[in-house]
């Protein structure tokens, strides 16, 4: 068994792409060798701003040799068919044998260098490498993240013969590039790689360097009596940015610890690429901050330290200013008035009537969420404001924070100001919730009309693209609903959004909006255009968005452990109620558990009605034949459960129903061991099909049973 090791050297590979190669390196190898019917004993790819790099240990040297079976036409079968056969597998007709009145070939496939197969896969693996950026350098036809300065390749420690467009293959490699010897150094396998990388500067796994930048800059926090303020996603950019990390403690004038610190931490991660540090004893920013050089500095740091602390200084000064500017009297209804002119998206208008589309939205939600009306249409009306404030203009990331920060320096209700800070609430599945009632109720607002929207005007997502990152805001609302227990009927929110626009424009510019005839408030349908934009059907989106949130459900349910059989039943009734769905499936598995006479007595009702191929007649027909005793005893269980089953839907107590369900198995059984069901009476076929068609639709309200394996 020999090892692999390949080392692909170019210009700086970005930070946030480096991870992603690594993983595409390991995957596209890996399928290569599968293809090949190489076995290994080990593979780990690795990388650095410099380069991408993967290790294979325990290939065979050679590959076994194999022989493969082809099926080909059966014995008599025309000469055409046998001739297509034969030019398919290149063998003559002698060649093949018989089995089980089949032709079949037999071909042999020697086996072949593992090093003579190597490089055909690295070629087609360079050059159909997946990055998300590339670029070609040069005269070169192939593309890469930066221009490809060298390959290394070594296989059971020879170099693999190979070049790409004037790059040789070699064993060769180089280290840092400022400290290291500056000369390229050969090496032999993965152990020597690792060593003359590090004796040259380079930490080579970018978890150690992630390891390496946290035990430091904790060590240098603690130092001066300060903690770091951890941030996982900065340290993995930082451990792209650097092959020999330096962590050092910078100092920062103090004033600007006035800034509320999401600001400050802002500023130092978006631009510098700096660790915030928190005072050990109060908990509050200290006026410090943790950046990572890729030197070892001859002078402790000193200057490196004044040139950042420099550089950040000018940054917060333009953050102050903007704090200041921001913070001035008035500002709300100014942001405001900008708003009016911003465009949000040119089939759903401007900012300002977004803006009144989330307070009409909220407003309808707030009875629901048990939010106070009037702080609700308030926090709504506010909530994207800042979008036109000088700081958000600077740091998008920070919008809604800073209008929560503005509200209270405006001296706005507390619960107004939480919701305008925390209406982006959850931005993804790690995020906290909004918390309160007003802020969950304009949460809900926010993504909902995003939603909607989209969907009214067509820009769903598809396939891997969501350019309006609506399945994040489709989780947001999920869990919104069911951590809050919210009864949120879906389509009746997408009616209320129609509804905004009718009464918001219709009645003002019939020009430019029309509204098709309404029938009643239901499942009906109709088409607003302005200005010759049509919006989809009620009836189109309300199904679009309720077929949306199922996929986005189901995914979360089946992840939490629920079959996938039990939730195809319930989501086959497409309820609405994302928690009434909920407790359908949470009943359902309870009595499921409790034994399999719900299913059985479903299943051989069901079963049978199928066999006879039963339709509802219009018309049933009479009959003077006494009914049977086992008939009699089903027909007054089925009224009984009946009743049950209708007085539990009232309550949700949807347990109780199918209990009352799986009660009936007795009598279901009973009837169909010893009735005869599909009698010669049109009549008593009639009557006894009906029976077990009404023990099938006691459930309909519930799940669809038919769909659960048992």
């Amino acid at each position: 068994m020999a090892q692999l090791l390949i080392e692909l050297f170019s210009e700086e590979i970005p930070a946030r792409m480096q991870l992603g190669a690594a993983r595409d390196f390991e995957r596209l190898m890996g399928t290569k060798f599968a293809a090949s019917g190489l076995s290994f004993a080990g593979m780990k790819a690795y990388v650095s701003p410099r380069r991408l790099a993967l290790v294979v240990d325990g290939l065979p040297v050679e590959q076994a040799a194999v022989t493969e079976e082809v099926k080909g036409p059966r014995e008599g079968a025309p000469e055409q068919a046998m001739a297509g056969f034969l030019r398919k597998v290149g063998l003559n007709q002698d060649q093949l044998v018989v089995e089980n009145g089949v032709w079949m070939a037999r071909i042999e496939k020697p086996g072949r260098r593992t090093v003579d197969v190597l490089p055909d896969m690295l070629r087609e693996v360079i050059l159909s490498f997946p990055w998300p950026k590339s670029m070609r350098s040069g005269t070169s036809s192939f593309r890469w993240v930066r221009p490809l300065k060298r390959i290394l390749f070594l296989f059971d420690g020879a170099v693999v013969p190979f070049e790409l467009e004037g790059i040789v293959a070699s064993n060769l490699t180089q280290g840092h590039r400022f400290l290291g010897s500056g000369e390229a150094f050969a090496v032999s396998d993965f152990d020597s790689y690792q060593k003359g990388l590090r004796e040259n500067f380079v930490i080579l796994d970018h978890a150690e360097r992630q390891v390496v930048i946290l035990d430091k800059a904790r060590s240098v926090c603690a130092a001066a009596g300060c903690e770091l303020i951890e941030d996982q996603g900065l340290l993995e950019e930082v451990a792209g940015l650097n092959e020999w990390p330096v962590p050092m403690l910078g100092d920062m004038d103090p004033q600007f610890l006035t800034l509320p610190p999401e600001v400050i931490k802002t500023s130092m991660r978006t631009h510098q690429k700096y660790f915030a540090v928190r005072d050990s004893k109060t908990g509050k920013m200290a006026p410090h901050f943790v950046l990572v050089a890729n030197i070892e500095p001859t002078d402790d740091g000193s200057e490196i330290r004044r040139g950042n602390a420099k550089v950040l200084s000018a940054r917060l000064s333009d953050g102050v200013f903007f704090w200041k500017e921001d913070n001035r009297a008035g500002n709300f209804d100014q942001w405001l008035t900008k708003l009016e002119g911003t465009t949000f998206h040119v089939k759903l208008g401007t900012m300002k009537q977004r803006v009144e589309r989330i307070v009409a939205l909220a407003k309808h939600l707030a009875p629901i969420t048990g939010a106070d009306v009037a702080k609700v249409e308030q926090a709504a009306y506010y909530a994207k404001a800042d979008l036109a404030s000088y700081m958000v203009g600077e740091f998008p990331e920070l919008q809604g924070v800073m209008g929560g920060y503005y509200a209270d320096a405006a001296g706005l209700d507390r619960e107004v100001a939480d919701a305008i800070r925390q209406h982006y609430k959850p931005q993804g599945p790690s995020d906290s919730l909004p918390e309160g009632k007003v802020a969950t109720t304009v949460a809900l607002a926010d993504k909902l009309d995003t939603l909607i929207g989209f969907f009214a005007i067509g820009e769903k997502p598809t396939g891997s693209k969501d350019p309006y990152a609506l399945r994040r805001s489709a989780l947001g609302v999920l869990r919104i609903i069911r951590d809050s227990k919210l009864r949120l009927p879906l389509s009746q929110l997408v009616w209320e959004y129609y509804v905004h626009w009718y009464q918001t424009y219709v009645a003002f510019d019939e020009h430019d909006f029309v509204l098709s005839k309404v029938v009643g408030r239901g499942s009906e349908s109709f088409v607003i255009s302005h200005i010759g934009i049509e919006f989809q059907s009620l009836n189109s989106v309300a199904s679009d968005i309720l077929d949306f949130f199922n996929d986005r459900l189901k995914v979360q349910l089946r992840e939490e452990g629920h079959a996938p059989d039990v939730l195809d039943a319930v989501f086959a009734l497409k309820d609405d109620d994302i928690l009434r769905l909920t407790k359908k499936l949470d009943a359902l598995e309870a009595v499921l558990a409790q034994g399999d006479d719900l299913i059985q007595t479903h299943k051989r009702a069901a079963n049978f009605l199928s066999s006879v191929k039963w339709t509802m007649p219009a018309t049933a027909p009479e009959s003077s034949v006494e009914p049977d005793e086992l008939e009699i005893a089903l027909v007054a269980a089925l009224l009984k459960a009946q009743d049950r089953v209708k007085t539990a839907l009232q309550t949700e107590n949807y347990a109780e129903a199918l209990q009352a369900i799986a009660a009936l198995r007795q009598n279901v059984d009973g009837f169909l061991d010893g009735v005869l069901v599909n009698a010669e009476d049109a009549g008593v076929r009639a009557a006894r099909l009906n029976l077990l068609a009404g023990v099938c639709a006691l459930s309909t309200g519930i799940a669809d049973l038919s769909r659960i394996a048992g």
